[in-house]
């Protein structure tokens, strides 16, 4: 195979010829062939446009599927195509106004993101997603309270007057007095920390042998850093809206590949890291196919845009999943509109 030219280089012909088959493509889902070109007012013979075809080919931008005579792009033609040739389309204006309806809605924050991120869905034909993280709380307090017999509420006091309750197993052996010496020790130890900061200081105070409590607040306390560790492992928050949008007509042609694709969707932590991947910078991140290896297989994309709170701080990700032949002219201005609403949401 020879290597595909930048765009720049490509002659006008294969240039115009590379611009049909890509919108053909977007739009139906299927390959577009030479007697489609010709017939589209193209003003040249049918084996001049397959002679730019087979080039085209030859550069790897184009492929032709065993079962077709015509052409679709590659994933390598597509990026050449978002990169160098896509012309933009604005959000509607009813558009906007629905996405900015549904981040306004009254409530608490994340069932606004939630909302926003369905519209988007609605709106694209893709599943939405927004990430953000869960605020990290810097500790004034804690206690023990008993709930009943072998379990007890963790009441955490945030230095903003947030309280959050979880309720905590407790080991054999721990009575009040336990809880009553586990929540002085750790308000002592932990106050003005973050919890992973805090979390991070009990591990090591516990492992040197320096926490000046018996055994049983011990064991309430090793208890208390297993709750806070799975509550790590739940942030940030990843909403995820409009799975079903992926199942359409031309999806069940390929019900593997579908299937692949919604696997990949409950891997919560590997579309939050990817999302991650997006923070840096301010442009629009467009992830086709193979180029992130989570959507490798289901033969995907992504485009994600970090949105801001009014310190200037990344505060989140929006973004789309699709199939490689989404509509990224109008999708693309979509996701940088929605987030930018939601930066005036989140600041």
């Amino acid at each position: 195979m020879t290597p595909s030219p930048p765009i720049a280089e490509l002659s006008d012909r294969a240039r115009d010829i590379f611009r049909r088959v890509v919108d053909g493509y977007l739009a139906s889902g299927l390959p577009v062939g030479s007697k489609t070109l010709a017939q589209a007012g193209l003003n040249l013979s049918p084996a001049s446009i397959r002679s730019v075809l087979a080039q085209l080919e030859d550069w790897g931008l184009l492929a032709a599927p065993h079962t077709s005579a015509g052409r679709m792009p590659t994933e390598l033609g597509l990026r050449l195509f978002v990169d160098g040739m896509m012309q933009a389309l604005e959000p509607s204006a009813e558009e906007r106004a629905t996405i900015e309806a549904r981040a306004g809605l009254a409530g608490p924050v994340e069932e606004a993101l939630a909302a926003t991120t369905a519209a988007l869905s609605g709106l694209s034909a893709c599943a939405g997603l927004v990430m953000v993280p869960k605020h990290e709380q810097v500790l004034r307090s804690i206690g023990f309270v008993p709930l009943s017999h072998g379990q007890a509420l963790a009441v955490l006091v945030s230095e903003d007057g947030a309280v959050e309750n979880r309720v905590v197993d407790l080991p054999p052996g721990v009575g009040p007095a336990a809880l009553v010496e586990a929540g002085n020790y750790m308000s002592a130890t932990l106050s003005g920390l973050t919890l992973a900061a805090a979390r991070a200081r009990i591990e090591r105070e516990l492992a040197q042998g320096r926490a000046d409590v018996d055994s049983a607040a011990r064991a309430l306390i090793e208890r208390g850093i297993a709750v806070w560790s799975e509550d790590g492992e739940r942030r940030p928050v990843l909403i995820v809206r409009g799975q079903a949008r992926l199942l359409d007509d031309a999806a069940t042609a390929d019900l593997d590949r579908v299937r692949e694709l919604l696997d990949d969707l409950d891997g919560k932590q590997e579309i939050a890291a990817l999302l991650d991947s997006a923070r840096a910078g301010d442009a629009t991140r467009i992830f086709i196919g193979a180029e992130n290896k989570l959507f490798a297989l289901s033969g995907s994309s992504v485009i994600a845009k970090p949105f801001r709170g009014s310190d200037g701080r990344v505060v989140g990700v929006v973004g789309v999943i699709g199939p490689t032949r989404l509509n990224y002219a109008r999708v693309v201005p979509m996701v940088d509109f929605t987030a930018a609403t939601l930066a005036r949401l989140m600041g």
